[in-house]
């Protein structure tokens, strides 16, 4: 089993960095995280290019950008790092952050969408991260919010993380354990072949539980990216798969949903033998559940409920 990194648990008191390293972000959302954050006793820090100024679509040139990142990063007395927005762009800061950079210092680091590229980039370093809500949802949400309450448990203990909820009529029952991994799919599919692929699961590794979700991608992109998990070996070597939100996109001439593809596909493919959960609240909808990256995570999915155990080790 590999060694990931665990950092440790954010106390009243501690920083919490906010930097936009992706795209442009309305600085009301960046407000009112901090403001989000200050309520449960921490110390935001609203790191320089965060609301801005915009470069095109991005919330800063990628200079900037990445500059944010190390700051933040490099801050000793910053325990965890919140991704105010995903879009693109921090694909830009893989290159330029070493990984002996980011295991001297190990933190939190918070977001989703397009910061599933900085979660892999964690990954690839032996850190654990969570994929979880950012600036909009804490400025948007309500205080006791079910996601935000799970983020700062997630954020704030040791103790394990379990999501439970009704089995979705699509799912395939069963048992698996193994280390979680994945994200946004588009994202994480950009990063194939490079030192970044969290989506490709080798004969050495770990048994994996493969998180996936996605926005505004038609049904034929996420089976062709299938696919390509399919034919490098990948979804052969699961323990189990996971299936959050995939939304914002249209039925076509060969399936009425997404879930619908990859049920057919699973079938075809003969992979119906392990627990395959749909419809997970995790994604681009407002039920965005945390996911622990890197922990060992057990998936058991019965008729009745669909539970997601995910501990420190």
């Amino acid at each position: 089993m590999s060694s990931i990194i665990f950092p440790r648990p954010l106390r009243k008191g501690d920083r919490i960095a906010i930097i936009s390293p992706a795209s442009a972000v309305k600085p009301e959302y960046v407000d009112g995280a901090a403001r989000a954050i200050a309520a449960r006793g921490f110390v935001p820090v609203v790191m320089p290019h965060a609301k801005g100024p915009a470069d095109g679509s991005f919330a800063a040139g990628e200079r900037s950008r990445i500059a944010d990142f190390t700051a933040a990063w490099n801050d000793t007395g910053a325990k965890a790092v919140l991704c105010a927005r995903g879009g693109y762009g921090c694909v830009g800061i893989l290159p330029a952050v070493p990984g002996s950079m980011l295991r001297a210092n190990a933190k939190w680091l918070v977001g989703f969408s397009d910061v599933s590229a900085l979660h892999a980039m964690l990954r690839s370093a032996g850190i654990a991260s969570v994929h979880g809500p950012m600036a909009k949802h804490l400025t948007d949400e309500p205080a006791d919010d079910p996601s935000t309450e799970a983020l700062f448990r997630m954020l704030t203990s040791e103790d394990d993380t379990e999501h439970s909820l009704p089995t979705g009529p699509l799912s395939f029952c069963g048992e698996a354990e193994g280390r979680i991994a994945g994200g946004n799919l588009a994202v994480l599919n950009g990063l194939a072949s490079t030192r970044f692929d969290m989506l490709k699961c080798g004969p050495a590794d770990d048994d994996v539980i493969l998180f996936l979700e996605d926005i505004a991608e038609p049904i034929y992109k996420v089976e062709r990216v299938l696919w390509r998990l399919r034919l490098n070996g990948t979804l052969n070597r699961v323990a189990g798969l996971v299936f959050g939100a995939f939304t914002d996109y249209r039925p076509d001439r060969n399936f009425p949903s997404m879930e619908e593809m990859i049920r057919s596909r699973i079938l075809d493919w003969g992979l119906e033998g392990i627990p395959v959960a749909f419809r997970f609240p995790a994604g681009h909808q407002r039920e965005n559940l945390p996911i622990l990256e890197g922990s060992w995570a057990r998936l058991s999915i019965t008729p009745e409920t669909t539970t997601l155990k995910m501990s420190r080790r």
